[in-house]
């Protein structure tokens, strides 16, 4: 049985923490689940947004980094976030994101399934896909989607759908999804080929371009992507998987609410493998997630410092016109 249960969050690299929070709890009404900071620069943000819990394969989590240059997706990154949606919402989310001045692009993945894609404030690629509501996923997965406040019923944003990947190397990057990761191998178009996650996992499906103009970091691009596991025993395993195929990875991490190991693939992507617990209610209550600004006991002495540098944050804005 595979130890990878599907993914675990997306983290994306962002411009301004405002624009950021007003875009995705305020246009696509996900849940600010966390505000805290970067582990690596703690003068800097680390936002959090997924369902009511923030559960895996859920999490989308951002790094805002004020004056950073803006990035160019491409080759050797991950490229397009995939949400899943009821599928009879569609219409409804063009509206939504067209009133709030977003292009939108109707198209459809893979099988005809109906897609909405378009990109956020800074140029990341994102999409709906249509899909129902138990889809892919075991039968209680849908239990803590989140209700935006002003979202019309039946809207709310599911899960992940999947992701797009364009490898340097796209055989190795396949070898890896396959062997390392237990994703099964599905049907191939002109473009691509396609993964599908593992056993009961979240229902995602990653699917890896043949050809991508080479990438650039910055703004609008994401950084990583996160594998899920149940807990520490099974990450340990998949590090000495890891290991034993001569990855370049961190070793174990402790990132409070998750722990993770991080290895570069052959095709340049930056890949995580992230524990399902202790998630993100183990230190403030779940009714009050994100609503406090958070900090780990190594970072909380320099809380006064930290707070004076970062950005105030209004924590419910959204578009005036929504």
């Amino acid at each position: 049985m595979s130890l990878i249960k599907g993914l675990h969050h997306i983290t994306a690299v962002a411009a301004d923490p405002q624009c950021n929070l007003d875009f995705y709890a305020g246009v696509l009404g996900l849940r600010l689940v966390k505000k805290t900071v970067n582990q690596d620069d703690p003068f800097t943000y680390h936002l959090y947004y997924g369902d009511a819990l923030g559960r895996p394969g859920t999490a989308m989590t951002f790094f805002p980094f004020p004056g950073v240059p803006a990035g160019q997706p491409g080759r050797g990154q991950p490229l397009e976030t995939r949400f899943a949606v009821p599928a009879e919402s569609l219409p409804e989310w063009r509206a939504r994101l067209t009133q709030a001045g977003v292009q939108v692009r109707s198209g459809s993945i893979k099988e005809g399934t109906p897609s909405l894609h378009f990109t956020d404030p800074d140029g990341l690629p994102l999409a709906l896909v249509g899909q129902g509501t138990t889809e892919g996923v075991p039968a209680d997965a849908d239990a803590d989607i989140w209700q935006a406040p002003g979202l019309p019923a039946g809207m709310a944003i599911q899960r992940f759908a999947g992701m797009t990947l364009s490898s340097y190397r796209p055989d190795a990057t396949a070898q890896v999804l396959t062997e390392l990761l237990s994703y099964a191998e599905g049907a191939a178009d002109t473009d691509g080929r396609w993964f599908r996650a593992p056993g009961e996992g979240t229902g995602d499906q990653l699917y890896l371009f043949n050809e991508a103009a080479p990438g650039q970091p910055g703004y609008g691009t994401v950084h990583h992507i996160a594998f899920r596991v149940a807990d520490r025993s099974a990450l340990l395993e998949m590090l000495e998987r890891v290991q034993a195929i001569r990855l370049p990875s961190s070793g174990e991490v402790d990132r409070f609410y998750f722990k993770s190991v991080y290895f570069r693939e052959p095709g340049g992507m930056l890949f995580e493998i992230a524990t399902d617990d202790p998630g993100f209610a183990v230190d403030e209550p779940a009714e009050s997630l994100g609503e406090a600004l958070k900090l780990t006991d190594a970072h909380e002495p320099m809380r006064a410092a930290i707070e004076a540098r970062l950005p105030v944050l209004q924590m419910f804005a959204r578009p005036a016109n929504l």
